[in-house]
């Protein structure tokens, strides 16, 4: 109980509700950042008649999308998600009337809650310099963003921070995280830890967060956490947060039914779509602030369309309930990469032939 005495006076310090929305102001939003690397690769876009379409203006016409969340590394091998391709997927998103939401990895690759990898460029610098590090490069991207006139209404500072941001793990050959016996990944520089260093976790968050503010001071500061039905995670991060100085002006969180089962067969899907909705009415309540979906998915079998069906129903029900049983406080969904085909990701919502599938639907209902 101790940890959570310094709460109530926390409250004092959050920002309260910045770029505030109308309560019939919902998001429905995808995230593409992949969607680069398919239109290099060839793919082409078709709607459900066979037609070809470029896909951003088919999500937005069709299925009501009307945002766009795009990831952004800070030196990325090849290039992909980096600055430059950031602001080439901004720019189509502004000439659609679509709104923006840039997230932070503040990593060269992939960051989650296995994995927060710190840049290569980085490494070995102390503490007080990472944070320097990391408000260079917010505002570096956030500057090209607004030079070339385009405005991000929403900016994470963190991708998935639940176990903090900045910090390594052993890795293998092939790049993936080694565990240890019990199934943890090894971390080997922990710098920004939430369990061996919160006070730094904090430090970053609230860098991050300063550094939007200065270039974008009415963008709306995310802190992106995993496992949206997990009530404890929620508090334990965001707690450490405000008890360290970090701040922020809305939570994000991930809800995929379909990880959390996995492995865990006393679990069901609506079950937990039930916690989320009730986590989200909590950390809405106890933080004073809006929250959002910001990543979710369902899986795509060709060959079962009756697990499409199932995913269509979820993500209805994920849509429905987060606008009308949050209080108004969950401002929107986001679909984690809809337009991927199945093969290399299955949580995807198109098929084989780059059409969308029937979960799109679930946008519609």
């Amino acid at each position: 109980m101790k940890k959570l005495i310094f709460v109530l006076s926390a409250f004092m310090a959050l920002p309260m509700m910045v770029g505030a929305q109308t309560a019939s102001d919902f998001v429905k939003g995808a995230d593409v950042g992949f969607l680069t690397g398919q239109e290099r690769h060839g793919v082409v876009f078709h709607d459900r008649s066979g037609r070809e379409r470029e896909c951003l203006e088919l999500l937005k016409n069709d299925y009501q999308i009307n945002a766009i969340r795009m990831r952004v590394w800070v030196n990325p091998r090849g290039g992909s998600c980096d600055k430059n391709e950031l602001l080439a997927m901004a720019k189509r998103v502004k000439a659609l009337d679509m709104d923006l939401m840039v997230d932070f990895h503040y990593s060269d690759s992939w960051a989650d809650p296995a994995k927060q990898p710190i840049p290569k460029a980085w490494m070995g610098h102390s503490f007080e310099q990472m944070k320097e590090d990391l408000r260079q490069h917010t505002i570096e991207v956030l500057s090209l963003l607004k030079e070339n006139d385009i405005k991000p209404r929403w900016v994470q500072v963190g991708n998935e921070t639940t176990n903090g941001l900045l910090w390594n793990v052993k890795t293998n050959e092939r790049g993936w995280e080694v565990k240890d016996e019990k199934g943890n990944t090894i971390v080997t520089e922990s710098m920004g830890h939430i369990k061996t260093h919160p006070e730094q976790y904090a430090g970053f968050i609230g860098a991050g967060y300063d550094a939007v503010k200065e270039v974008f001071p009415d963008a709306i500061v995310i802190v992106h956490l995993d496992r949206g039905h997990r009530q404890d995670l929620y508090d334990h991060n965001l707690d450490t947060i405000l008890k360290y100085g970090g701040k922020f002006d809305m939570v994000g969180m991930s809800l995929y039914p379909y990880w959390a089962m996995d492995g865990h067969p006393e679990l069901n899907a609506d079950d937990i779509i039930t916690d989320c909705m009730a986590n989200i009415r909590h950390v809405s309540e106890k933080y004073k602030c809006d929250v959002m979906i910001v990543e979710t998915g369902f899986e795509v079998n060709e060959q079962k369309p009756e697990v499409m069906e199932e995913g269509k129903r979820q993500l209805t029900r994920v849509i429905r309930e987060s606008r009308s049983q949050t209080g108004g406080h969950c401002r929107g969904v986001f679909y984690w990469e809809p337009q991927c085909q199945p093969g290399g990701y299955k949580l995807g919502a198109f098929d084989r032939n780059a059409a969308p599938t029937v979960i799109m639907d679930g946008f519609l209902e």
